[in-house]
Order: C-alpha cells, then structure tokens, then sequence
C-alpha cells in the first residue's frame, strides 16, 4: 500500500523515518512514513520491509497468507536472484497444502531463503523453517519449535470417510520425508517424533537439525545482506 502527497515522483533520499500504527487493537499495521526533498510517502510496515527482501509470516497458515508469501518470493526472485531472501517466522502452523506451496517456491526460486524463527514455529511453521537453505535456518535463543503429524477430520459418507483419511496418510508420509531430507535425521526417528506434539528449544532444534545456528538479536542479518553458509 502506498500513500503519496507528492504524486509520482520517486524518493532520492530518506531524511526521516517515522512509524505511526494504523488499525483497530486486534490488526494493527504500523505505517511508516518517509520524507524526502520531494515529499512524503507511506508504506504498510510489510511493504517497507519487503524493500529490504525481508518476508513476514506471523499468522497462522493458509490459502491467503501463502498466496502473499509465494508472490514476494516471486517478486523477489525476479528482482534480484543473487541476493537472499529473508523469511521471518512466528507462526502456530495451519494447512498443510498451503504450507507446501510455500515449500515448493522456496526450493524452485533461486535466491537463497534465510529462514528465522522467532517466537514459535510449530507444525508447518517448523516445516517452513527447516525448509530453508541448508546452513541458512536460524533461531531466536527463546524461541519455540514444534514438530507432529498433520492433523484433519473427515464427515460423511464411509467411502469418504476413507478418502479424507487416505489423504492424511499421504500428506504425513510425504512431510516425514522431506523432514528426515532436511534434518538429516533417520525417517524411523522422525516417525515415531510426530506421533505427538514434540516441542524443543531453539538448542534443541540445533542439534535435531530443523536449523543450523541459534543467534541473537546482536547478530541477526542485516537488510538485503548475504547470510554465510553454516556447516
């Protein structure tokens, strides 16, 4: 979203940055004003971060909210492919066929994703996080991550009954293989781990091998820079 008094006309420099929230208290989207010689222009925070090739996942995961992500993954391919793409993560997880649409553009663009979870990534929020580019996958030391099976419900019907609960198998095998891809872990291990909820600290996520370094605030990567590969 982009808000002009002055027209058109690009911004050739920044003078002053200033942050105002806009919303009701439950969907607050702080706008952040840039002023310049020629004017003044405001960005929804998201975009304004997008600038910087940095993508937020806060909410929960679906059809929308993947959208979103897929396109400024998109954009940010065709804008720049060398430098690498930033994916904050701070989500409870949610569809499963959502959250693999975005695992499928993260490993077919190619910018390297950073991924980094603050707060918590659980469910396909910690699918998308191990997802990243090996040597790639951070984690706030606070942070939470946990891993399960996919859950889902069927009505109806016995014969579809089945078919629902056909599909949940599916999708579980298919996530219990690509987990076991990225975290190097035996698939037998990662079977019996998502049998329940399994929770882990950002440490313990390090060595289970959903990321490769726990890091703080001090030394999280700047806007737009190359993250160097952990191994």
């Amino acid at each position: 979203m982009f808000l002009s008094q002055s027209g058109n006309s690009p911004i050739s420099s920044l003078s002053q940055l200033t942050i105002n929230s806009l919303g009701s208290p439950s969907n607050i989207v702080p706008m952040v004003v840039e002023q310049s010689g020629v004017g003044e222009r405001a960005f929804d925070i998201y975009s304004r971060l997008l600038r910087e090739r940095i993508i937020f996942l806060g909410t929960q995961v679906d059809d929308n909210v993947a959208n979103s992500i897929i396109a400024q993954l998109l954009f940010l391919d065709a804008e720049d492919s060398e430098k690498d793409v930033q994916l904050y993560i701070n989500s409870p997880g949610g569809s499963v066929t959502a959250g693999m649409a975005i695992y499928d553009t993260i490993q077919q663009i190619r910018p390297d994703v950073v991924t980094i979870c603050f707060g918590l990534a659980a469910s396909m929020g910690a699918f998308l996080l191990t997802a990243g580019t090996a040597g790639k996958r951070m984690s706030l030391p606070d942070s939470r991550i946990m891993i399960h099976q996919p859950l889902g419900g069927a009505q109806g019907q016995a014969v579809d009954i089945e078919i629902q609960a056909k599909e949940i198998l599916y999708h579980k095998a298919k996530l219990n293989q690509l987990m076991a891809h990225h975290t190097g872990q035996p698939l037998e291990r990662i079977e019996a781990d998502t049998e329940r909820d399994f929770f882990m600290s950002a440490a313990e996520a390090k060595n289970y091998g959903l990321i490769d370094q726990v890091i703080s605030t001090s030394n999280l990567p700047a806007a737009g820079e190359n993250v160097t590969i952990v191994k």
